[in-house]
């Protein structure tokens, strides 16, 4: 497919300590999870996946309830009975037994069999769509454990330098060529970077949780997610982005709710034709012991008249679904519009940030690390360079999270497939910049 969701990297979690003198534990080894294993956890567990399934034997029940024909109705009349004078106890008893039924006309049975089969069909854009949304939110969720770990990577990466700045500082307050206060500065500012490693790593367990919820396990039970966030895909162009709209689910699923009014006013005109009420049946006298044929028939008058609101307010429902398409397609074309902008400019600043900025700022940060040893310049500026280096690093990350959620949003739009790419687990420590 030629997109696909790129997960962002992973730092693998080995636990270390051990009693003194005695054997290091075992430990297992480190459990991977690619975006494609959480996607089909949650379609396997999620609920929300099986609402729409449990709605078709409702359906279903009511298109073979809606497919029955008006019941035929038996009757029994008695008069004449239990009166005075010549009508006392039962002699002059009259007897009725009737058959009674109604016949429709118009179609009304084809018309209730369309509005049920049609709220059937509509199951399945709704499910798609029920489904594209669940799939969205994974990969939210999952991209949001892979942005903690590229902010643990950050952490790591600024963890390192400033213990290198608290190491020369000591150095030369020992030689005497930097007053303490430079190595308190120094050690101030690593434990800065300390305290955002502990935070991310918090923000890890959160979002791992947050994303193993989904497929309702309380321990996440992974400790390494794939791919790499920079590596972020050329699109298609605007047009042919633009056309996927045509066959998104949402638009499908009012096309379904279309199919149902359109059901409904055929439903609703044919009770402008009244339905015959017959009857027929046998009565029998019991004074003159003589049984005699019955038969009648009734037709509501007024049908017209009665049936003409009902209609109009179909007809206004039908006509309705067409604003809300062409309103629903517009707002989704502009969604579909700002996403795309927004991936393409993040996108640009990822690269931009990867080839132009980060590496000017890695030689600027390695060339004041020596001319501060030299003592050629101040400490401040040292740091100065450090902190603009980690800024750099952080609003790539940032730009890199916001093209994946832009392109998450695309997919979702589009009907597109969620599927990661590149199930290569890579430790967060080791970094885009690292790696050149």
């Amino acid at each position: 497919m030629w997109m696909r969701l790129a997960a962002l990297a992973a730092f693998a979690f080995v636990p270390g300590a051990h009693a003194q003198g005695t054997a290091p534990a075992a430990t297992s080894p480190p459990v991977a999870l690619t975006l494609d294993d959480a996607l089909a956890r949650v379609a396997q567990y999620h609920p929300e996946l099986r609402l729409v399934d449990a709605q078709r034997p409702v359906w279903e029940a009511r298109r073979d309830a809606a497919g029955l024909r008006p019941p035929l109705t038996l009757g029994v009349d008695l008069e004449n009975a239990l009166g005075t004078g010549g009508n006392r106890g039962f002699k002059a008893t009259e007897l009725t037994v009737t058959l009674a039924g109604v016949l429709e006309r118009g179609g009304k049975l084809d018309a209730r069999r369309a509005v049920a089969q049609a709220n059937i069909d509509s199951l399945a854009p709704q499910r798609e769509t029920a489904r594209l949304d669940l799939m969205a939110e994974v990969a939210r969720r999952y991209l949001a454990v892979t942005d903690a770990r590229q902010q643990l990577s950050i952490a790591q990466t600024d963890i390192e330098q400033r213990r290198r700045a608290v190491a020369a500082a000591r150095l030369r307050l020992q030689a005497g060529a930097s007053p303490e206060s430079v190595l308190f500065t120094a050690q101030a500012m690593l434990a800065q970077a300390e305290l955002d490693r502990d935070r991310a790593r918090q923000m890890d367990q959160s979002a791992r949780m947050a994303l193993s919820a989904l497929w309702k396990q309380r321990d996440p039970g992974f400790d390494l997610v794939t791919g790499d966030p920079m590596q972020l895909p050329a699109l298609q162009d605007f047009a042919a982005l633009a056309d996927e709209l045509q066959r998104t689910p949402e638009l499908a699923v009012l096309a379904g709710e279309r199919r149902i009014r359109q059901a409904q006013v055929q439903l609703a005109r044919t009770a402008a034709r009244p339905d015959f009420n017959w009857q027929v049946g046998v009565r029998n006298s019991r004074d003159s012991r003589d049984s005699a044929f019955v038969a009648g028939f009734s037709l509501p008058l007024g049908s017209v008249a009665r049936a003409a609101p009902e209609i109009r307010a179909a007809e206004a429902e039908l006509a309705l679904n067409s604003v809300e398409r062409d309103a629903r397609a517009l707002q989704l074309y502009a969604t579909l519009a700002e996403a795309h902008g927004r991936y393409l400019t993040s996108r640009l600043e990822v690269a931009r940030m990867a080839s132009d900025v980060l590496p000017q700022l890695k030689r600027a940060e390695n060339a004041a690390e020596k001319a501060w040893r030299a003592g050629a310049i101040s400490y401040m500026e040292w740091a100065q360079l450090q902190a603009m280096r980690i800024d750099a690093r952080q609003r790539q990350r940032e730009a890199a999270i916001a093209a994946q959620t832009a392109l998450i949003e695309i997919q979702r739009l589009t009907g597109q497939g969620m599927l990661a790419a590149g199930d290569t687990p890579t430790p967060s420590h080791v970094s885009t910049e690292d790696r050149r």
